[in-house]
């Protein structure tokens, strides 16, 4: 068996044989952009990390394909719905060949489709279990019902009114307040899941695997939300409404509507309910699967999904796990609204492939936001890669060729020349760099599998760092001169010729192209694909070797010129009736479930009085008695969860314990200044019989404390440099 951590918080135990691994299906009706790319990226290395261990590994990704929001761009576009869903997945298509994710380069063994015949049977049959199960409370969990009320369809889900904007001019209909566009009134027969019933088994799944759900903060909002009570989902729409969908099995007139269809594209594209597709994957081998998602859209793999193979009978995932979103240099959300999308083709353009790689592992931290924007996609390329690891192995394989007639050279130091070696000032012990090398390997390892990926290539670098060093101190092209120290200028050749081979086969799964490269030109056989680090062992590089021709890997970015093109260039989308929003939404995104956080870019909502915004004044404006001030209750509460909140740019979604029996529901104007993950945990002041007041369809019920600095008026919120309790009041 084998173990996997995330920053030390958790460890998943995982069948040595096999592994499956997905990105979410991203729904048909926008374009491929960042998230996608990124989401990708991070599953094929991991893959390619499992690959080269031995494992048996099977890559999932793909597209959901159903819905009315996919009829409706079809009918705009003059085509059928599956003509609709053809044309966008061919840009998805072109875009993982493009960036070698593709399964020609040695990415996804699937790219899954939902309108594939073999998932049409298998998400059938997976109906037909739950719809004969009954609920942990004795209830059927598919029921038939009735709906009417307010339904978006771009969200996929009914709305309930604390989840649209009501209307300023009498028959106008509301506006939803994810996507500020008008909601449809529906009413008309339904298939449900009774979610509801599932609560309790859920809490006991999130306590019984506490690695289900990753990271920890993401999993206490899980928790927090299924603690809240859950509502019934409607799983189905009349044909008459939505006719491109999955028939529901045994009522015609109906059709799988998002989450039976969707989310069960993971067990059907190995196998499930298919006999065919059972033999030529196989379901019983791989499943269960690790998921990687979005933040976003994390309640649907940790909630409905997980209560859905309940119902079916089938075994959980391995777990969820949750990425963060990338943010502009400035912190704010990736819009084209704001003018900051990084664009694909201006990636495919102007930079290498493995640099896109490296910087996307590199500069996020999994689990946390990151910030991305070509300035700093161009100095860590130029830094970290042409100066860095590109350097190590140019100069060195040069050296090589120059003063070792294009061979490997012996390492090895005789007894005879090691008291010049050692005038010249260089370590005769090559445990010395061997042990360096193999611990960072383990660290390395060790970092990869905790899914620590920005720590694991941090560790990676200074073995780079340490050879450079090493180069360096020596003077290699000064012992050349003379021929008392060719044993040690060999020794020091050998040395990094060496270090370039572990390097080669650590950082294949995150930029195999590169490493591919490094290893040919090194002259060795085979590829760093099918070599296990673990079974790495110092000195297997065999002297004599002859390199192969040297070539630069990662030339240097000119970065005035490279900006200017970027800047001046006008990048034209592909020309089509597909809908592209500001942020392409998955299958799963669909906003049903009360609050769920979502990415997608709207109007900005008007500001937010909060105590962040109070006027800095020179003085005291004026004076009050004690009395009056006793009249603010103050206490002490510690952030539970936080959220940013759909619509709105400036606001935070705390949960906070003020040391009552439940927590509060704080809406604070900090987003701009503070991350959703810096707050978690965060001992804070709270004003705590402040009226509440409703916005944004939550009721805030305090107001947190902050100074309000500079001309900007930054936020800096109040705290505490010693340990209170939660609820203490402020005197």
């Amino acid at each position: 068996m084998e173990n996997f951590c995330l920053a030390g918080a958790f460890h998943l135990t995982f069948s040595m044989n096999t592994f499956y691994i997905t990105t979410p299906i991203f729904y048909a009706n926008s374009l491929p952009h960042l998230g996608h790319l990124y989401v990708m990226i991070v599953s094929d290395a991991i893959a390619r990390h499992k690959r080269q261990q031995g494992i048996e590994t099977y890559f999932l990704t793909g597209t959901d394909e159903h819905g009315i929001n996919i009829e409706r761009a079809a009918r705009k576009a003059g085509r059928t719905p599956k003509g609709q869903a053809d044309h966008v997945v061919n840009y998805f298509k072109q875009m993982t060949a493009a960036f070698g994710l593709d399964t020609e380069h040695g990415g996804y063994d699937i790219f899954m489709r939902t309108s594939e015949p073999f998932h049409y049977e298998g998400v059938g049959e997976f109906w037909r279990r739950a719809a004969r199960a009954k609920t942990p409370k004795g209830n059927d969990a598919i029921y038939k019902g009735h709906y009417e009320g307010w339904f978006c369809a771009p969200c996929a889900a009914y709305k309930t009114e604390d989840e649209y904007e009501k209307p300023k001019n009498p028959g106008e209909p509301p506006t939803c307040l994810v996507h500020d566009t008008p909601l449809d009134r529906v009413s008309e027969d339904s298939y449900f899941f009774r979610l509801s019933d599932y609560g309790e088994a859920l809490l006991d799944l999130y306590e019984s695997r506490p690695d289900f759900v990753q990271p920890e903060t993401r999993r206490n909002e899980v928790t927090s939300f299924v603690r809240g009570g859950l509502q019934d989902l409607s799983v189905s729409r009349l044909r008459s409404s939505v006719s491109w969908g999955v028939p529901v099995p045994d009522d015609p007139e109906h059709t799988m509507y998002v989450w039976f269809d969707a989310l069960t594209n993971y067990i059907t594209a190995i196998g499930f309910g298919n006999e065919e597709r059972e033999h030529a994957v196989g379901f019983e081998k791989f499943w269960p699967a690790l998921h990687l998602v979005g933040k976003d859209i994390l309640r649907f793999h940790a909630v409905y999904w997980p209560a859905f193979l309940m119902a079916a009978g089938l075994e959980q995932p391995r777990a969820v796990i949750a990425h963060g979103m990338w943010l502009d240099p400035n912190g704010r959300k990736l819009s084209k609204t704001l003018g900051n999308v990084i664009e694909l083709d201006v990636l495919n353009k102007h930079f290498p492939i493995d640099a896109v790689r490296y910087f996307c592992m590199r500069e996020m931290v999994f689990g946390q936001d990151g910030r991305f924007g070509y300035e700093g996609l161009i100095d860590r390329t130029n830094s970290d890669l042409a100066s860095g690891l590109g350097n190590l192995s140019s100069r060195t394989l040069t050296m090589i060729s120059r003063y070792s007639d294009g061979r490997i050279p012996s390492g090895v130091i005789s007894e005879d020349k090691l008291l010049a070696a050692k005038r010249a000032g260089f370590d005769t012990d090559e445990t010395t760099i061997s042990g360096f090398v193999e611990t960072a390997r383990n660290q390395f390892l060790q970092h990869f599998e905790d899914f620590a990926f920005s720590k694991a290539l941090e560790v990676a670098w200074s073995v780079v760092a340490r050879m450079d060093k090493m180069i360096s101190d020596a003077k290699p092209w000064e012992l050349a001169k003379d021929e008392n120290q060719k044993q040690t200028l060999n020794a020091v050749l050998y040395r990094a010729a060496e270090v370039l081979r572990w390097l080669s086969v650590l950082l294949y799964p995150v930029m195999p192209g590169a490493t591919e490269d490094i290893w040919k030109q090194l002259g060795i056989s085979g590829s760093p694909a099918r070599i296990n680090p673990r079974d790495l062992k110092w000195g297997e590089l065999s002297d004599g070797t002859n390199i192969g021709e040297v070539k630069p890997l990662f030339p240097r970015i000119d970065k005035v010129k490279t900006m200017k093109e970027i800047d001046s260039a006008e990048v034209q989308s592909p020309k089509s009736n597909v809908q592209v929003p500001d942020s392409g939404m998955h299958a799963t995104e669909a906003d049903a479930v009360p609050n769920a956080p979502n990415q997608a870019e709207t109007v900005p909502a008007p500001a937010q009085q909060h105590a962040t915004q109070a006027e800095a004044v020179a003085g005291v404006a004026s004076y009050i008695d004690i009395t009056e001030f006793t009249k603010v209750d103050l206490r002490v509460g510690q952030v539970l969860t936080a959220a940013r909140i759909p619509k709105s740019d400036k606001l935070l979604l705390l949960t906070v314990d003020v040391g009552e029996e439940k927590p509060r529901t704080i809406l604070a104007g900090i987003a701009e200044y503070y991350e959703p993950e810096s707050m978690v945990g965060r001992k804070i002041a709270v004003v705590s019989n402040l009226k509440p007041r409703k916005m944004r369809g939550h009721e805030s019920q305090g107001m947190l404390l902050a100074a309000s600095v500079g001309e900007g008026d930054r936020p800096v919120l109040a705290t505490f440099t010693e340990e209170v309790p939660n609820g203490a009041r402020l005197k």
